[in-house]
């Protein structure tokens, strides 16, 4: 097994990157207008400094497009359409989906309190503020943590890298929280309900879905999910006969530069995390995406979810609060995110939804969201249209990697909503 050198990633190399660029699956007679989508992702790459991108378009029953440029790692190897990248925070919505089963079957109730099968959240605090030593003040919520509010990101817990709160908690009882930690007990920034705000709240529903389900959270989404819609390259446990296929990662550097970390099988996670954790291609995503187009369903016709479930899923569930706005507090890790400049988008049961239409882009009423590695996805049901594009790079929204999402968007519906 070879392991790169930590060293830059050159100019070069990124146009060595650009330049590598493997044939999507889809017959070339079949793709009619697609060469602007190639073209937008392989001099996107090229004059924005991106090491690999891997993206793709489908409606509900058919793939539209399917490519993927540049090289795996520093070693120069070219990336495929069906490269595995870590998504991160694109397993939200996978582990929404599998708590919502749960609803379906009246094993669990959305407005319950969630501690009725969690004990370890039945006395969960609210951080209320510091006394004049900066020690925490802590009380009891005003209103019990429920499934609802874990689904929506209104339940208090936060992540440090944009609550200013969690950081400061943090320093005063001399604790930084690993991002490799899951579900940890720490307390609510604010009383559930009060606001939306991104944090560890789907760790949460995790832990959930193992209790009331008797599996861990791999042997259930395998089962219930994965297996289901074909998703065989979606796991939390990476298969070391697929390594070669593994996109390394990238972290930026104060001089602006992409710095790779050094590539290795990962290892197998002591715990599975439902707010992040696994591994998966683009084809296997759209395959999920194609579920919601299709109100449930696999393309043979099991139910995964219920339409009921479905409509839930996509409709505001959280008012006049406002989601998808965060500020940083560890621009190592992510920047400052809005990905909907000038609108106020809502939220649903797993997904971020934009109520004001993208210019050139996706209809009102998408879906969308994302993983801390600079992997997106959208689903527009209006236009019975799902796309995803992935990178493999710190920090999050870093402003190539919005650039090129950007433009990979507008093509797409250059290309397909004409």
């Amino acid at each position: 097994m070879r392991i790169v050198t930590r060293r830059q990633f050159s100019a070069a190399a990124l146009a060595a990157a650009a330049s590598a660029h493997v044939p999507s699956v889809l017959a070339r007679g079949a793709r009619g207008g697609t060469s602007s989508l190639d073209e937008t992702l392989r001099s996107g790459i090229a004059h924005r400094g991106i090491p690999a991108v891997a993206a793709m378009v489908a409606r509900k029953d058919t793939v539209l497009y399917q490519e993927a440029f540049g090289t795996r790692d520093p070693s120069g190897v070219a990336i495929k359409p069906d490269a595995m990248f870590a998504i991160a925070s694109m397993t939200k919505a996978i582990t929404s989906a599998a708590a919502l089963q749960l609803v379906e079957q009246e094993r669990v109730s959305l407005t319950e309190p969630v501690s009725r099968h969690l004990p370890a959240l039945a006395d969960v605090q609210v951080l209320e503020g510091f006394d004049s030593s900066g020690k925490p003040r802590l009380r009891a919520p005003r209103t019990p943590v429920t499934l609802h509010h874990l689904l929506t990101h209104t339940s208090g817990f936060c992540y440090d890298a944009w609550s200013s709160e969690m950081v400061r908690w943090e320093a005063a009882v001399g604790e930084t929280l690993s991002p490799n930690v899951v579900a940890p007990r720490v307390p609510l920034m604010f009383d559930p309900g009060a606001r939306w705000q991104y944090g560890y709240s789907v760790d949460w529903v995790g832990k959930l879905v193992e209790t009331v389900s008797g599996m861990t959270l791999e042997e259930y989404f395998q089962r219930n999910i994965l297996h289901p819609l074909g998703m065989s390259d979606t796991t939390f446990i990476f298969p070391a006969d697929k390594f070669d296929r593994l996109v390394g990662n990238y972290r930026r550097q104060d001089d602006g530069a992409l710095k790779p970390d050094p590539r290795a099988v990962p290892l197998k996670p002591a715990e599975f995390n439902g707010g992040g954790g696994l591994y998966s291609t683009c084809a296997d995503y759209v395959r999920f995406m194609q579920m919601i187009l299709r109100k449930g369903q696999t393309d043979s016709g099991q139910s995964i979810v219920r339409p009921a479930t479905v409509r839930q899923m996509c409709t505001n569930q959280i008012g006049n609060l406002v989601a998808g706005r965060l500020k940083t507090q560890r621009p190592a890790a992510s920047r400052d995110v809005n990905l909907h400049p000038g609108a106020d988008d809502r939220w649903g049961l797993g997904f971020l939804i934009n109520e004001k239409a993208y210019p050139d882009g996706r209809s009102a009423g998408s879906l969308a969201w994302a993983g801390i590695f600079n992997t997106f996805y959208w689903i527009d049901p209006r236009k019975d249209l799902c796309a995803v594009i992935m990178m493999q790079f710190l920090p999050f929204v870093d402003e190539q990697a919005v650039g090129l999402l950007r433009d990979f968007e507008r093509a797409v519906y250059a290309t397909f909503t004409r």
